[in-house]
């Protein structure tokens, strides 16, 4: 079974074709959405209580008004060389022409290193979880809306699984050896639940930025898409620390090739704290919403919950393809057909604005204690639909 099937079988992503075009792209992300401006800090981490694991992570936040910084890299170069050869066709299924998508210089209004916002408090925490071979920049908008919106957002690659991890000493640690079997989901998501943990036991150490004493540990939800979102579940299930969940179109199953046959723990037995699902609009019969396993975790979970689907959309609407790929589509020619299989039809700006509004509003209302009753009663003026 190779790669490639892996993914599409865990993450459902539609294959998008594309014709060779003669000028390479750099396209950019929107600014946020939130009252601030955002900033970053990337941290190199070492578990030695597991061999010396190690992990890269990408804290994004506040910053001070006036002092951005220089930009903050979508990709390193190594990675988005990686990224380019391997991962957007391959894992993501893309159909990109290689060497035509500047992929290290994508342009973001996040600046590196900037100082965060001491106005802003102490920060409530997210947790941000990537899908099976997508980086963790991969979802670097809905991040940034977070951030700027006050949270402290944090980003995980797990190496190994990650399909490129590159290091500060120039090292690249690609995804290899996946496989659609028990065995192996069952091990990549205990090691993602452990490098959660882990990571939020570094959060009181972090001095960067400007970011001791300001981290509100008291407050911490996760999000994440498709496995990520999985394992956004799955990490609340272990660490009681996480008090509330974001799944974005994740199958919640042990065995890809057979829906329904072996599901996840915590499809079955649910949750107790808050916790929302939020889907993509596929064709009938396909559609993650309507899977075993979130038939089953919603039975089961016994806080409160939600389940929306983002009407117009598909699976990789949840990430950074919901505005790249439509910049990308004129200069490299690609098949307009193709590119509505893999986003959907649902205004790029009108997604970001969505997922925007409700993983925030959801998040606010959690960890905040905001209101945020137009997630009991979606508004209208947004593209949603509730299941449950």
């Amino acid at each position: 079974m190779t790669l490639r099937t892996v993914v599409a079988v865990l993450a459902t992503v539609a294959l998008l074709g594309a014709t060779p075009a003669s000028a390479s792209s750099r396209p950019s992300l929107p600014g946020p959405s939130g009252s601030a401006p955002v900033g970053a800090t990337v941290l190199h981490l070492v578990d030695h209580d597991r061999g010396g694991r190690e992990l890269m992570v990408s804290l994004f936040y506040p910053a001070a008004a006036g002092r951005p910084g220089p930009a903050a890299p979508y990709m390193l170069e190594r990675a988005a060389a990686h990224f380019d050869a391997v991962t957007a066709d391959d894992y993501l299924g893309l159909g990109l022409p290689a060497g035509r998508v500047d992929w290290a210089r994508i342009r973001t209004d996040v600046a590196l290193n900037a100082p965060v916002d001491r106005r802003a408090g102490r920060l409530p925490v997210v947790l941000w979880s990537p899908g099976l071979g997508e980086p963790r920049t991969w979802s670097t908008t809905l991040v940034s809306a977070l951030a700027s919106a006050g949270y402290l957002v944090v980003t995980i690659d797990n190496t190994g699984e990650s399909p490129e991890v590159e290091f500060p000493d120039g090292r690249l640690v690609v995804l290899e050896g996946a496989e659609p079997t028990v065995p192996w989901v069952t091990r990549m998501m205990a090691t993602r639940v452990a490098d959660t943990s882990f990571v939020l036991d570094q959060l009181p150490a972090v001095t960067a930025a400007g970011l001791h004493g300001r981290v509100d540990l008291s407050a911490i939800g996760m999000a994440g898409h498709s496995a990520g979102g999985y394992t956004a579940a799955a990490a609340m299930l272990a660490d009681r620390r996480i008090d509330a969940g974001v799944n974005l179109d994740g199958l919640m199953e042990l065995d890809p090739l057979r829906p329904g046959a072996v599901l996840a723990p915590v499809a079955e037995r649910g949750l107790d704290r808050p916790f929302l699902l939020m889907g993509s609009d596929g064709p009938a019969g396909e559609n993650i919403t309507d899977s075993p396993s979130w038939a089953s975790f919603w039975a089961h979970s016994t806080g409160w919950k939600a389940d929306f689907t983002l009407l117009g959309s598909r699976h990789a609407s949840f990430t950074d393809a919901e505005v790249l790929l439509p910049q990308l589509a004129g200069p490299l020619r690609l098949d307009p057909e193709a590119v509505r299989d893999d986003i959907g039809t649902l205004d790029p700006a009108l997604a970001v604005r969505t997922q925007s509004r409700y993983v925030t509003g959801f998040f606010d209302r959690f960890l905040r204690g905001r209101d945020g009753a137009f997630l009991d009663e979606p508004e209208p003026a947004f593209p949603i639909a509730r299941a449950g």
